[in-house]
């Protein structure tokens, strides 16, 4: 896979700090998502399918480290359970919306929550809430892939090819 080449310059800010961006202002190609999941088969199995998929991939299996990876890795998108030890999941998103360096990160809510938490959780900054029984985790990660996709492509960033086939398909049914 090769780079995309737009190039950013910003004064005044790290270019290595963007996400998405090398320390030179160029594209790095790959969507980088941080999978934030306390439950060690679901992000195994989601970390391999998104990695399948074609996205850059970091995870983190509490609150605390979750920050610590967002600071160092500068994702795209942090996917971020709600119910995690150290720091629980609407502490994490306050902590990454509050922080400079982590501010412009796209966090989608991926929760065994009720949609009820939503608009306050948007509120709080999170770009997207996902359910997790309405992606069907147990089965597979298709439904999670195609509402990543729509999202990322929401978001303007780069959702892999394959991803993108799997989007345009459910949509039209």
């Amino acid at each position: 896979m090769k780079a995309v080449s737009s190039k950013i310059e910003l004064s005044g800010v790290e270019l290595g700090a963007l996400p998405g961006f090398d320390t030179d202002g160029m594209r790095t190609g790959m969507t980088k998502v941080l999978l934030v999941d306390d439950s060690k088969f679901l992000r195994i199995a989601t970390e391999r399918a998104l990695a399948r998929a074609g996205y850059e991939v970091s995870t983190a299996a509490d609150g605390e480290k979750a920050l610590e990876m967002a600071r160092e890795k500068h994702p795209d998108v942090i996917l971020l359970d709600m119910l995690l030890p150290k720091m629980a999941g609407p502490d994490v998103l306050k902590a990454l919306k509050k922080d400079p360096a982590t501010s412009g990160i796209a966090v989608v809510v991926l929760t065994g929550l009720s949609h009820k938490n939503a608009a306050r959780l948007q509120q709080d900054g999170a770009s997207a809430f996902l359910e997790k029984s309405e992606l069907g985790l147990e089965k597979g990660c298709e439904t999670l892939l195609t509402e990543l996709a729509r999202i990322v492509q929401r978001l303007h960033l780069e959702a892999p090819v394959g991803t993108l086939a799997l989007s345009k398909a459910t949509h039209q049914s």
